[in-house]
Formats: C-alpha cells, sequence, structure tokens
C-alpha cells in the first residue's frame, strides 16, 4: 500500500515520498526497509536514528532525517489503526457448527457465528454477528447483544445480562457464584448461594482468564467502556463505572464501587464494601482497606495520596540508618543524666 494512501485513511499528513510502497508495520528496533513504525517516547528517540524502517508515524515536534513521515497529532493510536490496516480481525462465517449444541428455545441473531464444540442453553438470546469461537459455554437465560465475541472456553452463567460489542478472551467467566459463606456454630460454613446476575454495558473488554462474580441479591455490573487485564477478580455486587482500567491480578473483594475513568494497576487489592471516586489512581500492588476520593493518584498500604506514599518510601530506606541515630541519642542522653547526678 502507497504511504500516501495510508495517510489518508489514518488522517496524517504526509512529508516525504507519497508514493512509497508500504508493506506493513513494526517496532522502532524491528522495522525493516518498506515497513511503517511510529515514535510516541521521547526515550527511543536514538533509536529512530538507527531504525531501517522506511516511514515513521510521528507527532509535530519530530524532524527524522532519513525516511518519510506521517504527521499525527496522536502517533501511538495512529500505528493500532495503521496495524489494523495489515492486520485486520479474521472473518468467521455465519453458522453454526455440525459439533455444537443449541437449545431449541435458544435466539440467535442474523450473521452470527457459533464453532465447534460450543453450548448455547434454554432461553438464551444472542444478538447479530456475534461470535462464539469454540469451546464457549452459555448458561440458561442469557441476554447478549450484537457483535459480542468470545474466544475459546468463555463461559457465560445463567441469567448475565451482555451488551453490544463486548470481546472475552480466552477463559473468561462471567456470572460464577460469589466467595461468600457464614459460619455455623459448629465451626463449618454455610454457602449463600445467589440470587443475582451480572450485567455487561457496551463495548467492554474482558481479558484471559478473569472472573466477574454475579451478585448475592442485585446485580454486578461493569460500565459502558471498561478494560479488564488478565486474571483480575471482581468479586459479587460490585459496580465498575464507565471507561475504567483494572489492570492484571487486580483484586476487588464484595460490594466494592469503582467510579468512572478510574486506573487500578496491576495487582491492586481492594477491602469489600467501599467506594473509590471518580478518576482515582491506583498504583501497583497497592491495598485500598477505606474509601478512596475522587481524583489524585494514590499508593502502598494503607493506600494513601502518592506524595505522602513516596515521602514515606524515602523515610522506609532510611529506616536502619535512623535506627542507629537514635540509639546513639539514647546513649548520649544516658551518659548526660548521669553525669548531673
Amino acid at each position: 500500500m502507497k504511504l500516501g494512501q495510508i495517510a489518508e485513511r489514518l488522517g496524517c499528513i504526509t512529508e516525504g515520498d507519497a508514493n512509497l510502497e508500504i508493506t506493513g508495520v513494526a517496532a522502532i528496533e524491528e522495522a525493516k526497509a518498506g515497513e511503517l513504525t511510529f515514535l510516541a517516547d521521547r526515550k527511543y528517540r536514538a533509536a529512530l536514528g538507527k531504525s531501517s524502517a522506511s516511514a515513521v508515524i510521528v507527532a509535530k515536534e519530530i524532524v527524522p532525517q532519513h525516511m518519510a513521515a506521517l504527521r499525527s497529532a496522536n502517533p501511538r493510536l495512529d500505528f493500532a489503526r495503521a496495524i489494523e490496516i495489515f492486520h485486520p480481525a479474521p472473518h468467521f462465517p455465519a453458522g453454526i457448527h455440525p459439533t455444537a449444541v443449541v437449545a431449541k428455545s435458544a435466539k440467535v441473531g442474523a450473521g452470527a457465528h457459533i464453532g465447534p464444540h460450543c453450548f448455547v442453553d434454554e432461553n438464551v438470546e444472542i444478538g447479530r454477528n456475534a461470535v462464539l469461537h469454540s469451546f464457549v459455554t452459555i448458561y440458561r437465560d442469557a441476554r447478549i447483544g450484537d457483535d459480542f465475541f468470545a474466544h475459546s472456553h468463555v463461559c457465560v452463567r445463567e441469567s448475565s445480562r451482555i451488551g453490544n460489542r463486548v470481546l472475552m478472551q480466552n477463559g473468561v467467566v462471567v456470572g460464577s457464584d460469589g466467595f461468600a459463606f457464614e459460619k455455623l456454630t459448629d465451626g463449618r460454613w454455610y454457602k449463600i448461594r445467589p440470587a443475582g446476575f451480572v450485567v455487561i454495558e457496551d463495548d467492554v473488554e474482558i481479558q484471559a482468564h478473569s472472573a466477574i462474580d454475579r451478585a448475592t441479591i442485585g446485580e454486578t455490573r461493569i460500565g459502558r467502556g471498561t478494560k479488564i487485564d488478565n486474571l483480575v477478580q471482581v468479586a459479587h455486587s460490585c459496580n465498575i463505572g464507565e471507561d475504567t482500567l483494572l489492570c492484571g491480578q487486580v483484586g476487588l473483594s464484595g460490594t466494592t464501587r469503582v467510579g468512572k475513568r478510574c486506573i487500578l494497576a496491576g495487582q491492586v487489592g481492594t477491602a469489600g464494601h467501599l467506594t473509590i471516586g471518580d478518576g482515582a489512581t491506583i498504583t501497583a500492588q497497592s491495598g485500598v482497606p477505606s474509601d478512596v476520593p475522587p481524583g489524585g493518584i494514590f499508593s502502598g498500604y494503607p493506600a494513601m495520596d502518592n506524595l505522602s506514599w513516596r515521602k514515606s518510601a524515602a523515610v522506609f530506606n532510611r529506616l536502619p540508618e535512623l535506627q542507629r541515630d537514635v540509639r546513639v541519642l539514647r546513649e548520649e542522653t544516658a551518659r548526660l543524666r548521669e553525669g548531673n547526678i
């Protein structure tokens, strides 16, 4: 494809030979002649000078010396769109594979693809152009919108409600039983049977081997546009706001409320029955035992304002030295007291 054609599709401005033939996309270090790369991080400027790429997507202030350029307001985003030009999503033809089992009472929308060894239970509704790749299980009474995509071994449990354009990677489980037990007088545990369900709104992506538990009573809800990384646990009755990111191995205890446009970085854990306000960012491996106000960055355990945590961490690194100073001061104080006696 000609560089000028790519620029037109991306809405970028071409600098250099618009008739340059581009055969693919690659990272700066791996790019070869004929390939398109991008630069969005200043630390890769030196690598750009050594790159063999034929063209680069860059912001206005970057001036590449030996290759054509596509000027972009957001190089990272436009490079992602360029990837889609050269690596379009695979097409799955409409139809039900002979090995799939679909209940007679199930309703499957036009253009849907149900792949090998899938199971669709009674009274399920699946929208138009949905794709169930293989070994996907949909329990009874689930409702799924248009353009749903479930990779292999996804399981959507009973009565779950899934919106439009929802993507689930391999091994996702939606609507599993919550971890809810009541201790009996003899020390055994009595299972609290969940009677609620899960609601997943439009444009949500849930990545591999994450679990969204259904509510004990009522609903667990994932807001529109939220993205959930691998190995994330969302417990029963949680409510996640729109456009929030839950990164790898985040664990939310039951009835956690997370606001809109929040970021919970890797391995963040929360106690139950708390609220994280809109726009808050919780940094990696932080523990959240109580409510977090809207906005700001919070770190550590217990999670606190990021600046306070950084100051505390700096002191923590000096604790052996401070302990020695305190011991010396105590010894000097003791000697002075003895001298006054």
